[in-house]
């Protein structure tokens, strides 16, 4: 199965890296989901993707471990 890297920024204005870091950990903890990524595979290709949050949500419902193409 092929691996990915991805990635999400959001733009913080902090006084250190670690106040950056606490300030995005502070946004994903409450529900702040980025739809803004970059995914990378395993040949360095990179794209550059919005997700539509109804489809994202969508999908994030079904369990997708059932799939027998997961096995």
């Amino acid at each position: 199965m092929p691996t990915f890297t991805v990635t999400t920024t959001l733009k913080i204005e902090a006084d250190t890296a670690e106040e950056a870091a606490l300030l995005m950990y502070r946004a994903l903890s409450r529900g702040s989901v980025p739809l803004h990524y970059r995914v990378t595979n395993e040949t360095k290709a990179t794209t550059d993707l919005v997700l539509d949050r109804e489809k994202a949500d969508e999908y994030a419902m079904i369990d997708h471990t059932a799939d027998p193409g997961n096995w």
